[in-house]
Parts: structure tokens; sequence; C-alpha cells
């Protein structure tokens, strides 16, 4: 149903909302980050910078990662993979988001690959 068509909130604004106490049981306590997660994290995301400059114009489009919960691969394009580590860094977590539609695991590599892949450029660069 449209939102314009439903009648307005009697507590929109209002900071005595009794909703608030309900909505903030459904969200867990985040333990914060230490310094060293924090600093892994800078490290991933400087990393993932650079894999995505050298594989986004191969025809890679981001990174799969095997779910340890699920026993799934998850893909994750570029950007969304960013935006989940901003967050993890920022918030201590990430929200659950939705998974790739149909992607093809052709166009998706892992961690392991980028590094390797990336270690390789840089290696192939100094020798000249």
């Amino acid at each position: 149903m449209p939102h314009d068509v439903l009648p307005p909130d009697p507590f929109a604004d209002d900071p005595n909302d009794p909703a608030r106490e309900i909505a903030a049981l459904d969200e867990p306590v985040a333990e914060p980050i230490t310094p060293e997660e924090r600093s892994e994290l800078l490290a991933d995301l400087s990393d993932l910078a650079v894999y995505q400059a050298l594989l986004q114009p191969r025809g890679i489009r981001g990174i799969v990662v095997d779910c340890g919960e699920c026993d799934q691969p998850h893909y994750h394009d570029w950007h969304l993979l960013r935006a989940s580590l901003e967050q993890l860094l920022n918030d201590g977590r990430m929200r659950p988001h939705e998974p790739a539609y149909d992607p093809n695991p052709a166009d998706y590599v892992t961690w392991d690959y980028c590094r390797g892949f990336a270690d390789g450029i840089t290696t192939t660069e100094n020798a000249y």
C-alpha cells in the first residue's frame, strides 16, 4: 500500500514514541571493534581499492566469499563490499543485504586470487 494512502503516524517525531522501545529490542548490540580489527578493516578497504582498480577493467565484478554459516558462496560487487566494510568499520556490524541476483560466478574472484593478481602485477612492474 502506498505511504500517501496511509493515515499519518500519530507518534511521528515524538521522542516518547512507545514503539522505539520495541524497535530497540530487535537491534543486536554490536561489540566495539578493537584497534587491531580497525587496522585490519582499513587495510582491507585499501586492498579492495587496488583490486578493483586492477580487476574491474578486466571484467571482474567483485569478490566471492564462501559463507561459513550457510556453506554457500556470496557474491559481492565492488561497491557493495566496500559499503559493507565501511559499515562494519563505523557501526561495528554489517546489516543484512540482498544477495547478487543471478550472479555469473566467472565474474567474481576470491580475496586470495586478488592478492595473487596484485602481487603478480607488482612483481612484473618492478622487474622492468
